[in-house]
């Protein structure tokens, strides 16, 4: 009985995501991003693939919606790597909520990566992830001050 009652709220949960997601459509779309629907199951699969490889549990809606709302605007993102963006994007998150070992709300994660993917990292994601947000999460863990408008 678990088992299928698990499965279930899986299914609603993906479900969510899902129409979350196409609803992205309406305002990314100002901005030449269009999610196909093949792209919305591949994302909303990514999400609880990601959730399930860093150890993470949401009880609310995920933060693809806030990804995509936040960075739909940036001059690196085109039509051609949004999906392969976000998804990346959203690794980074889970990923970097837990080496900061939560202590920095989503919100202002999310907003920090914006700021620095548009700004010090120039569209690079590698860059993002490699040393910005080390550095962030290195702070935070040790209590150190930030520096600059990159960090805080």
């Amino acid at each position: 009985m678990g088992n299928s009652f698990e499965l279930g709220m899986a299914e609603l949960e993906k479900s969510l995501t899902i129409s979350e997601l196409r609803e992205c459509n309406d305002f990314t779309v100002n901005y030449g991003l269009y999610l196909s629907d093949t792209q919305i199951r591949e994302l909303a699969a990514r999400r609880f693939e990601a959730l399930r490889n860093t150890g993470r549990v949401e009880f609310k809606k995920g933060i693809l919606k806030k990804l995509i709302a936040e960075f739909c605007d940036s001059p690196y993102i085109t039509q051609d790597n949004y999906e392969e963006t976000i998804i990346e994007l959203q690794d980074s998150f889970y990923y970097f909520k837990n080496e900061s070992q939560d202590r920095i709300p989503d919100d202002e994660l999310i907003s920090f990566m914006k700021r620095s993917f548009d700004g010090r990292c120039q569209g690079s994601l590698e860059y993002l992830s490699g040393t910005t947000l080390e550095e962030l999460c290195r702070n935070t863990r040790y209590g150190l001050e930030t520096d600059g408008d990159d960090l805080f």
